[in-house]
């Protein structure tokens, strides 16, 4: 069995959370394996109910008191609970800052090791084996699992198009599970979500990005590429020179060092491409680049790729879509 542990905030389901129930349907079509979904938390009855239009087993709902407010001890108690009652073969995230703050320990409870930032899998003869990058995306490791069940692992976002998930022909159960939880286990006290800054986003869930690079030039010129953002509701993000000059918050990086993203538009306006800013967005369903130099590499990515000076581009796509 798999075990797909969604992500859940205020009783909506993270994106990413849908892209890893369609790789774990991708490894059960392989290995004839039922698939379950975990969703823990409070009143989580909305993100429950999301869940079961997915073509899976069973969807549980993990809830207690204690996790009300996520606290990574919390999850790893109800977690530790749950995997031992399921006995799943392989249980699977989605590579998010909250996944990253529980799921090693997690996997070390249970004293099984974690495969993290997966970007695919594959089946051999000798079963079946995830791949990840390194150094930065330069390259990507082939990861056999080994060891008794279960196995853990994270897949980054993007990987997969949250729109290949395949729907059931009818709601999925649901089952409800109480798992048991001391709260003198649980050493953190939580406050209130730490926000920079009243525009800070999280730009995994964008729908649409519009992204700069140095071609931009000067900080002055970000009014522009904020206009054209307005009209295409879209957050803006940037390459690492821009968040690293201070123009725009680190919070708006993409790229290996920054956050991966994975809307149904992202722009790319003066980006060179990178190998580091290109393992961040080249999971998004359509990418635009504009570029003066033809030979830049983000154009081995984009879907459409305009050669041209984007002082003149832009302007001219503002004045289009105001019409």
């Amino acid at each position: 069995m798999i075990l797909v542990v969604a992500e859940q905030h205020d009783g909506m389901v993270n994106r990413s959370s849908w892209e890893v129930v369609a790789v774990a349907q991708q490894i059960a079509r392989s290995k004839s394996d039922p698939i379950k979904v975990a969703v823990v938390g409070v009143d989580v009855e909305a993100a429950a109910t999301e869940l079961t239009k997915a073509d899976v087993a069973e969807v549980l709902v993990v809830e207690n008191d204690q996790l009300a407010v996520y606290t990574p001890d919390g999850f790893v108690e109800a977690l530790t609970a749950l995997v031992q009652a399921e006995s799943p073969q392989l249980v699977l995230f989605s590579h998010t800052y909250q996944t990253r703050d529980f799921a090693p320990k997690l996997a070390t409870r249970l004293g099984r090791a974690l495969v993290t930032d997966c970007i695919s899998s594959k089946m051999t003869p000798d079963g079946l084996v995830l791949v990840r990058p390194m150094f930065q995306g330069k390259f990507v490791a082939d990861v056999s699992l080994r060891g008794a069940a279960p196995h853990f692992a994270s897949f980054q976002i993007g990987a997969v198009r949250a729109d290949a998930a395949a729907l059931g022909k009818s709601a999925a159960p649901t089952r409800r599970i109480e798992v048991a939880i001391d709260g003198m286990a649980i050493r953190q006290k939580p406050e209130a979500p730490f926000k920079e800054a009243k525009q800070a986003v999280d730009l995994t869930q964008a729908e649409r990005i519009l992204a700069v690079g140095r071609g931009i030039k000067g900080q002055e010129h970000l009014s522009m590429v904020q206009e054209l953002a307005r009209a295409l509701d879209a957050e803006i993000a940037a390459s690492r020179p821009i968040c690293d000059a201070g123009w725009l918050p680190m919070d708006r990086q993409v790229g290996s060092s920054g956050q991966t993203v994975a809307p149904r538009l992202y722009l790319a306006l003066g980006i060179s491409g990178a190998i580091q800013h290109l393992v961040g967005m080249k999971g998004s369903r359509t990418i635009v680049a504009v570029n003066r130099d033809v030979d830049a590499p983000i154009f081995e990515v984009a879907d459409y790729g305009i050669v041209g000076d984007l002082f003149e581009i832009v302007p001219a796509l503002i004045a289009a879509l105001g019409e």
